[in-house]
């Protein structure tokens, strides 16, 4: 995308020139159309960086002949946002004069609604989702949106510019290797790209169309043959072009012409509940209500997915994204088993994948079933109540599951068990949710319920 005075989508607002901030004020100060920017700048936690008290400050500035436009972005400007974020909020709110100012060539999609409702479900879901565990697990309906992503104008020639007919972009290696700046492999909080690594690479952050989109890029483990690579790269790209729901991760394209293979994802803006739940990088403590709901979508995103004959096979926190809303999208499909009969029943393999922590007794004899997963479910039920990791080496006994034990046996009370920076919680949705845990961790897979009954006690039915 060419633009204008050398500003693009990396550049910092902190350093946009006097003349641009003037151009923006002339198009936000009236009407206070500012004041829609400011409430929809968030921290990193995903909480509203400006107060009430922050927005009376603002318009006492009129009365003083300043702006308030070029104020706020001075103020922000102070925490290296960009130009890409003040766009993406710009048109989030249809201000679309202001943000060609910045970005002139942009593409404005035709319909702002349509593209966000794979990644930001409207925030009556979100009410609705995050009143689920404040005495029961209630009943929510939820629509399942079909994925929409925007035309990407940084392409070249040589890159398709249009999705293909499932909606995925086709991105060379080299178009990622650009919008991942040479795969900077820096901390993301420290200015680099780097969000994460899993089992099979690393993920980088960067942007399409000054969207963010987080970027997987596939590497050879000492496990994994290059073959075995391929396997797990095309097998999600084929769960994910045939599952839609809003609790399933959103893939927005692939690569598979360079040295890596590459996979490419609507970009989670809270990261991994694992990460939440330890509260990484100063992130506040996920609230008892927001834990329920964290609980309750991951479970129908699981039913969603053993409703289509398919087993995820790794279900951990690790794997369960969270988007602004803290809305939770099951991940990784790298190891999804369908099976080939179209039921979802038990199968066999020689090679036991997976993770241990969360593994249930029959997985690791290398049996292959939707009870697997609801094992694993209940052993992130315990971290959500617990705020624990799932395994602990300093730790007795060093595996989340096997504190079960300890808690039917009486050596540890439930109220003793949960998670001390909650100030919300209530006995009676705890001790529903532990119930819930309980029956999935049973050792024998035939006393584990199925996810579908395991969901509609959760919702109460």
């Amino acid at each position: 995308m060419r633009m204008s005075s050398s500003v693009t989508t990396e550049t910092l607002v902190r350093r946009l020139n006097h003349s641009t901030l003037r151009k923006l004020s002339d198009f936000l100060d009236p009407k206070d159309a500012w004041k829609s920017v400011l409430v929809d700048i968030k921290k990193d936690n995903g909480e509203p960086r400006y107060t009430q008290l922050h927005l009376r400050r603002f318009e006492r500035l009129v009365a003083q002949g300043k702006s308030p436009t070029v104020e706020l972005l001075y103020d922000w400007g102070t925490t290296n946002c960009t130009v890409a974020e003040l766009v993406e909020i710009l048109l989030r709110h249809k201000l679309i004069a202001p943000a060609k100012v910045l970005l002139p060539d942009i593409t404005v999609p035709p319909d702002d609604t349509q593209w966000r409702a794979v990644e930001d479900p409207p925030s009556q879901y979100y009410r609705e989702q995050t009143q689920v565990c404040a005495v029961k697990f209630d009943k929510v309906t939820l629509k399942e949106d079909a994925p929409y992503t925007l035309p990407d104008s940084t392409t070249g020639p040589e890159e398709n510019q249009e999705p293909n007919e499932e909606g995925f972009y086709a991105f060379t290696y080299h178009k990622l290797t650009h919008i991942t700046g040479n795969w900077d492999e820096r901390p993301a909080s420290l200015g680099g790209r780097r969000l994460g690594e899993g089992g099979f690479g690393i993920v980088f952050k960067g942007l399409h169309n000054i969207k963010p989109v987080a970027v997987k890029k596939l590497s050879l483990v000492d496990y994994l043959s290059p073959e075995e690579l391929k396997t797990q790269f095309n097998q999600e790209i084929q769960t994910l072009k045939r599952l839609k729901h809003v609790n399933l991760v959103n893939m927005v394209g692939y690569s598979s012409d360079g040295q890596y293979p590459c996979l490419v994802y609507a970009f989670m803006s809270n990261g991994s509940l694992l990460d939440r739940l330890a509260c990484l990088e100063g992130s506040s403590p996920l609230s008892w209500q927001i834990r329920g709901a964290i609980a309750l979508g991951t479970a129908r995103g699981l039913e969603y997915l053993h409703q289509h004959n398919h087993i995820h096979r790794d279900v951990k926190s690790g794997n369960i994204l969270l988007d602004e809303s803290f809305v939770p999208k099951i991940s990784d499909f790298g190891l999804t088993r369908a099976s080939v009969k179209l039921s979802c029943t038990t199968v066999f393999t020689e090679r036991i994948v997976g993770t241990t922590a969360y593994m249930a007794p029959e997985a690791l004899r290398g049996e292959i079933t939707p009870k697997s997963d609801v094992f694993s479910f209940g052993v992130v039920l315990l971290e959500i109540l617990s705020g624990l990791p799932p395994v602990d080496e300093n730790r007795d006994p060093i595996l989340l599951m096997d504190m079960k034990d300890e808690i039917d046996d009486e050596e540890v009370k439930l109220e003793e068990f949960i998670d001390k920076k909650m100030l919300d919680w209530d006995m009676e949705s705890v001790e529903r949710m532990y119930h819930v845990a309980s029956q999935c961790l049973s050792e024998k897979k035939n006393r584990r319920p199925l996810i579908k009954e395991v969901l509609a006690e959760m919702e109460g039915s």
